[in-house]
């Protein structure tokens, strides 16, 4: 079995190239690469896996160019620098380390909101040019004051436990914190309003959305007490710096600190030279240990996947533990499968794709299933769509997707049933997998068969009648075809019934032509898998 093969275009640690080599993944470490996207984008279909931080820009063109690429590793949480949705449509999965750095970027805030109170580089800058100025600057104490958490997730959180350490009152904004979480880490949960009213102190440690952009702005400013103090270490753009300006100037707010800026590298801005602002250049994440644990975090991630299929910290597709993936490999390629079948019969626009679940497959990692599911429904109509863009591109297309998940009902351990509904007609065809690990069909527009998915099927629904199969077999035999395995099933005798026969090669137009001819034949086309 060929090595995978990783790139490594950024400066990472070395300990990160060992982990790959340890692991068995072949490693090419070139720290500057990143910098030429000339050379990255003639070198990097060679590869299966880059490992980047932030100088490497995986733009659209690198990643058209990126043939055989399968994962791209950002040793770091933002992932600003990566295409995403050219990364899914080629079916790239996108892995960030969102929990490497939390606790130096929490630390970092917890320092700027320590420096804004006591103003220390302002103290520092006077004390070593040679001033004494010790009644200028009049700091305050946090013991007691009151912060406000805008975002309380992993890095949040951790502001928020330091904060408590240091007997501060905390107050959370979260759409997304319950209850009892905020009772669990100490904090009251309150409406962003009420923080801006009550806060001394304010950290924003949130991801830049739509709704985010600028929650901090001059409408929001007007709501806090006068004397508050801003910290950013999220990201720029979560505050209107201009309006900060504005409100420093007027004394509303007190001082600020921000490590993150709209426009980086911030070589130039509004908040610089004010005498109460503290800015650092993007440090969050800048310790030793934080970037020795990225890149070992990175490293193991992408050995994971490139070895085993494990997905963790994905930005782009379910996450999927090493214990998980291989149980759950069969089952993909079923669905997959059960997902072609029914797109390979679909001739007109789909409304809706309910896919249910029963037994202990519903107890499995389902969102995999479904976008394995999509992929495979979409694929015969529209081509280059994989497992990671399959849920994109169905969502795109106004497609209403439903999972159902519920106890076995029926003979099998695990069941996947795809019911596909057009314009025209509503068709279902159900599907597990043996103790062997191979899927099998079971069950087609309610018609029982037991039949594996062979590389070329003739699928046909006709009326069960005497002579039929003689002259299908018939044929086919005429023909040359060699008939590998014959399936078939009916609703009742004389009614409605189905054949699936696996062949050998090609079948010609001219001889599928003739089995359509056939009277009792109602449907019939070549599959393939």
């Amino acid at each position: 079995m060929t090595k995978p093969k990783v790139l490594i275009s950024d400066a990472l640690s070395p300990a990160a190239v060992q982990i790959f080599k340890d692991r068995g993944v072949e490693v090419d470490f070139q720290p500057n690469l990143g910098k030429d996207k000339d050379k990255l984008a003639e070198i990097i279909g060679n590869y299966d896996g880059l490992a980047i931080r932030s100088a490497t820009k995986a733009t659209a063109k690198i990643i058209e160019k990126a043939t055989n690429l399968k994962v791209i590793g950002r040793a770091g949480i933002g992932v600003d620098n990566v295409e995403i949705p050219a990364a899914t449509a080629k079916g790239i999965i996108v892995m960030n380390t969102p929990f490497g750095n939390s606790i130096t970027t929490a630390e970092h805030a917890v320092t700027l909101m320590l420096a804004l109170a006591r103003e220390i580089p302002q103290a520092d800058a006077s004390t070593q040019s040679g001033k004494w100025e010790k009644n200028r600057f009049m700091g305050v104490e946090i013991t007691g004051k009151v912060l406000g958490v805008i975002g309380c997730g992993n890095i949040g959180s951790i502001v928020c436990d330091r904060a408590l350490g240091l007997r501060m009152k905390v107050v959370a904004f979260d759409p997304f914190l319950s209850p009892e979480r905020a009772k669990d880490i100490g904090v009251e949960k309150v409406d962003l309003d009420e923080l801006l009213k009550r806060a001394d102190f304010i950290t924003l440690h949130t991801p830049l959305t739509e709704k985010t952009k600028n929650i901090i702005d001059a409408a929001a400013i007007a709501k806090m007490k006068k004397g508050v103090r801003l910290i950013n270490c999220a990201r720029g753009g979560l505050v209107d710096e201009q309006a900060v300006v504005d409100a420093l100037n007027a004394k509303h707010i007190a001082g600020a600190a921000f490590d993150v800026f709209v426009e980086e590298p911030a070589t130039s801005n509004v908040l610089f030279g004010h005498p109460n602002v503290i800015c650092t250049p993007h440090l969050g994440a800048s310790t030793t240990e934080a970037q020795e644990n990225v890149a070992l975090q990175v490293a193991e991630q992408m050995s994971d996947y490139l070895l085993s299929g494990a997905i963790s910290n994905a930005i782009n597709f379910p996450s999927i533990t090493a214990e998980e993936a291989p149980k759950l490999k069969p089952f993909i390629a079923l669905a997959e499968k059960l997902g072609s079948f029914a797109g390979q019969l679909t001739e007109t626009g789909i409304s809706k794709v309910t896919i249910t679940y029963e037994g202990h497959v519903a107890e499995m990692k389902i969102k995999a299933l479904t976008s394995a599911v999509l992929s495979g429904l979409l694929r015969p109509m529209l081509g280059e769509v994989n497992v990671v863009s399959a849920p994109v591109v169905a969502k795109e297309r106004g497609m209403v997707v439903d999972e159902v998940t519920r106890a076995a009902q029926s003979d099998y351990e695990s069941l996947i049933t795809v019911t596909v509904a057009t314009e025209r007609q509503e068709r279902s065809v159900s599907g597990t997998v043996y103790h062997d690990g191979k899927p099998r069909l079971v069950d087609i527009k309610g018609i029982r068969v037991d039949a594996e998915f062979g590389k070329s099927m003739i699928y046909v629904t006709n009326e069960d009648k005497p002579g039929f199969i003689g002259k299908f077999a018939s044929l086919l035999g005429d023909a040359k075809i060699n008939i590998a395995t014959f399936h078939l099933g009916r609703v009742s005798q004389g009614g409605d019934a189905i054949a699936l026969v696996e062949v050998d090669g090609v079948v010609p137009a001219d001889v599928l032509a003739k089995v359509q001819a056939l009277p009792q034949v109602k449907q019939a086309k070549v599959l393939t898998f």
